[in-house]
């Protein structure tokens, strides 16, 4: 088995869009495993208030994204629709073809992070999908079948089981590396 690196994300999650754009960039995608998780409901198991319902810790999370992105050179804007339920997004990522991954996560991350667009709009979802050239009709009866809502409950699950308690967290070699900034942490234990 080849090892990887876990990645729990959620695209609600700002770090995690700067985690992936930094994959990208290190051009380490393929080392890396791709987990879906809820954050709200990560958050919800764990007793844990989001930093968006905490005034003083939206402000500094706000800069704090900002400084992050433009010293890495990652084009970001905060999205003024934040924080939004991602749930359709992420049971979406869980239904469409492996094939199809990839393009979706650029797609999704991008529109919310990057170009500052209402990710649940269903025109705006309409062309993510049309991008991505998924069809839209399949996707929203894919989004409802109950074995991909209990695969996304299940992963969520597994998460808070394994003590991931946020996103981005990276697992590898069973030690977890949690937020954006720990990426380099996870890459030097994966190389160990």
């Amino acid at each position: 088995m080849t090892k990887s690196i876990d990645f729990y994300f959620d695209f609600i999650s700002p770090y995690s869009y700067i985690a992936h754009k930094q994959i990208i960039k290190l051009n380490k995608r393929n080392n890396f495993n791709y987990k879906p998780i809820l954050l709200g409901g990560l958050h919800n198991l764990g007793g844990i208030t989001a930093p968006a319902f905490n005034e003083r810790k939206m402000k500094n999370m706000k800069n704090d994204c900002l400084l992050i992105s433009a010293k890495n050179n990652i084009p970001f804007k905060w999205n003024e629709k934040f924080p939004i339920n991602s749930l359709y997004l992420m049971r979406g990522f869980l239904f469409i073809d492996e094939n199809k991954k990839e393009k979706f996560i650029d797609c999704c991350f991008d529109a919310y992070w990057k170009d500052n667009i209402d990710i649940l709009n269903e025109d705006n979802i309409k062309k993510i999908l049309s991008k991505c050239e998924i069809d839209q009709k399949k996707f929203n009866e894919g989004i409802k079948e109950i074995r991909i809502k209990n695969k996304l409950k299940d992963l969520t699950s597994f998460a808070f089981n394994n003590d991931v308690f946020g996103a981005p967290t990276f697992v590898v070699n069973n030690k977890l590396f949690w937020g954006q900034d720990r990426l380099d942490y996870a890459l030097e234990e994966y190389n160990s």
